[in-house]
């Protein structure tokens, strides 16, 4: 029940319920810097999970290391809901119709590889340093490729790789 919750809900249902708002921002608002606010909130949550411990005041607990733990996954879920709407969009206007099908896969493809490596370093650092250290070291650079990707990557026009004659939106009805 504990894993499932740290797991489902305190990733998966925030992330899914922020997500939707974080869409509707991204169609009005600059998309390189909602993904570079994202992606730091991301790797900051995810360094704070090794913070994680009780918490105790003249000898009571009084916020329990499990409750921490769940913070974190609510921060990491909150960060990662913040990343996909606004990178979709930008690789629609960063490549023609004929290219991005190939875009959007090599971006999806980023999931599975990140997962593969955080498994593959996390587990060499946890071995050799700790659970805590683990968390760290992969948490913290996401904090510096958050500021390089504002610094380099540029907010394209809206609809700038569309088709001539394509209609042109303004806002969305949903």
């Amino acid at each position: 029940f504990w894993f499932g919750l740290l797991t489902g809900a305190g990733f998966a249902v925030l992330y899914t319920i922020v997500g939707i708002p974080l869409a509707r921002i991204s169609e009005r608002r600059n998309r390189v810097w909602i993904i570079g606010i994202s992606l730091a909130i991301w790797s900051v949550f995810t360094a704070m999970t090794g913070l994680s411990s009780d918490i105790a005041i003249g000898g009571t607990v009084v916020l329990s290391g499990f409750i921490v733990l769940l913070v974190c996954r609510v921060g990491v879920g909150i960060g990662e809901a913040g990343c996909t709407p606004p990178a979709n969009s930008l690789i629609a206007d960063y490549y023609p119709p004929a290219k991005r099908s190939a875009a959007l896969g090599y971006y999806a493809m980023g999931v599975t590889l990140g997962t593969m490596l955080a498994n593959a370093v996390g587990g060499q650092i946890t071995d050799a340093f700790g659970w805590r250290a683990a968390f760290y070291v992969l948490g913290l650079p996401g904090v510096a490729i958050a500021i390089l990707l504002v610094a380099t990557v540029k907010e394209p026009p809206r609809g700038h790789c569309d088709p001539p004659g394509a209609a042109k939106s303004g806002s969305s009805d949903l």
